[in-house]
């Protein structure tokens, strides 16, 4: 079993190091593995459980809600008690919530064991990356980091067609089960490889009120966004924005707080946090309704289904790296313009998806051109929320800004099918399917468009420039859109 002798240590090409890189990719990738394949599983889960639409939302709500609630919070208890530790109770944590997934007898005890997955992925997923920067030397951790995020694109890539598989083969409990034996084998490979670290200079108190307000209100948003003003919607919606504005006094009152507010005096750190909020938003829709409208209205089968946004995936992975340099270059405003409307534009060829709709003519040309959005924009998204901070402050910017992704696509998530008019079984009928589908990516595109014009209008063209300091992008080869940039749980040294 390795030591804390050997944190900051390792080099990249010696086997430890490469176990070191294993380790923590297949740990985040066990969670970006469950996002992506979730979606495919709905409409099965639905019929098999006798779930309505709201209760197949709340699938996917449950785990982004305490996700999303305390993922920082997750990545302050990896500097406090290790890295590795919290990590591997995440792992722990993850994997028995996914067997209680599989297990789950009807929808609402797997709506718990998913908000219980939540939890987990909030304590593992910041860890992966943070070990991995405190395990290597300095000039080892870019290309440890471009390695992890290499291994990230290849299970986003495989997610699709293996939940399609497994969905129309053994069944969707297979999807969660298959979790159980991946983190066994993270859990014995980091035990003996990966070395423990964490921040000695950590100190104060966790601001567990805080995440316990941020989660409460999100939920109960949340919660009326889903329901559509039945029953207690209004109350609960109610009750949601106020503890919002409680959570906001509370932070500003924190010494220690979890979010901590003063990054929003920074002009371009806000616009380009309500650019996320807008972008990711809409991918959540697109991924959560695409699936249901292949299925239900154009007749895929659930591995077809599972592979139509393979071409984005395989776009990216190619194509990042450059959009990156790109950014660089020439500055994070054209391609935070130009990206969104691109994947607009994809969207709107998505209505041509109809009853017998062909892939080749309809679906791909769609994903195509998303996919090209997806890769102009993300790469750059990433660098820009970090230049918009001092480089000592990266990491809990680049928190914020995975929080407020996995926000957004909780309320769209949440509100899409109420505005487009799906509600109760309508998931089932393909003719209200496909008119829901319709109303939904129009709003779709408009919010990728309103994203957009508020980058043109509001991020400057040198925020990128040589001579300003900054941190350099946790994502540069590749960035999910399932798995945006995380909070490493850690400060780059200063250059």
């Amino acid at each position: 079993m390795t030591t804390d002798d050997t944190a900051g240590t390792l080099r990249l090409g010696t086997a430890q190091g490469r176990w070191v890189v294993l380790a923590t990719a297949l740990g985040s990738g066990m969670a970006l593995l469950d996002g992506t394949v979730v979606n495919v599983a709905l409409p099965r889960i639905g019929a098999d459980l006798g779930a309505s639409l709201a209760a197949l939302q709340w699938t996917v709500n449950a785990y982004l809600l305490t996700l999303a609630g305390l993922i920082l919070l997750g990545g302050s208890l990896g500097d406090r008690y290790g890295r590795r530790r919290v990590f591997l109770i995440g792992v722990c944590w993850f994997a028995a919530a996914s067997a209680a997934c599989a297990a789950a007898p009807g929808i609402e005890l797997l709506i718990i064991a998913r908000a219980l997955q939540g939890i987990g992925g909030a304590l593992l997923t910041p860890g992966s990356l943070a070990m991995l920067q405190a395990s290597f030397r300095p000039d080892d951790r870019s290309g440890a980091v471009g390695v992890w995020s290499g291994l990230g694109g290849v299970s986003a890539a495989v997610g699709p067609f293996l939940g399609g598989w497994l969905v129309g083969g053994p069944g969707w409990r297979w999807i969660f089960l298959l979790n159980v034996p991946l983190a066994a084998v993270v859990i014995w490979v980091t035990l003996r490889h990966v070395p423990e670290s964490r921040d000695e200079s950590a100190t104060g108190r966790f601001d567990v009120r805080g995440a316990v307000l941020a989660a409460f209100a999100l939920g109960g948003v949340t919660y009326a966004l889903t329901e559509g003003g039945r029953g207690l919607s209004g109350i609960a919606g109610a009750v949601g924005l106020l503890l919002g504005v409680l959570f906001v006094r509370a932070e500003r009152r924190n010494p220690q707080p979890m979010l901590p507010l003063e990054l929003f005096s920074s002009r371009l750190f806000t616009a380009v946090n309500l650019v996320t909020l807008c972008v990711y938003g809409a991918f959540s829709g697109i991924f959560l309704l695409l699936m249901v409208q292949l299925q239900t209205v154009a007749g895929f089968e659930p591995l077809m289904a599972g592979l139509a946004l393979l071409p984005t995936t395989l776009l990216m992975l190619a194509f990042s790296g450059q959009a990156g340099k790109l950014g660089r270059r020439i500055g994070p405003r054209i391609p935070l313009f130009v990206g969104p409307l691109l994947c607009a534009g994809g969207v709107l060829l998505m209505l041509r998806i109809g009853p017998g709709a062909s892939y080749w003519a309809d679906v791909l040309p769609a994903v195509v051109l998303l996919g090209l959005g997806m890769t102009t924009l993300v790469a750059p998204l990433t660098a820009t929320v970090l230049a918009a901070v001092e480089v000592r402050r990266a990491g809990i910017a680049s928190g914020v800004n995975n929080a407020a992704a996995r926000a957004a696509g909780l309320l769209a998530v949440a509100a899409l099918p109420a505005l487009s008019g799906l509600s109760g079984d309508a998931y089932r009928v393909p003719s209200e399917v496909d008119a829901g589908f319709r109303t939904a990516m129009l709003i779709c595109a408009a919010l990728l468009t309103a994203g957009g014009l508020l980058a043109l209008t509001t991020v400057r063209g040198d925020a990128l420039a040589p001579d300003r300091p900054r941190a350099e992008p946790d994502c540069e080869w590749y960035c999910a859109p399932t798995h945006p940039p995380i909070d490493p749980g850690h400060e780059p040294e200063s250059p």
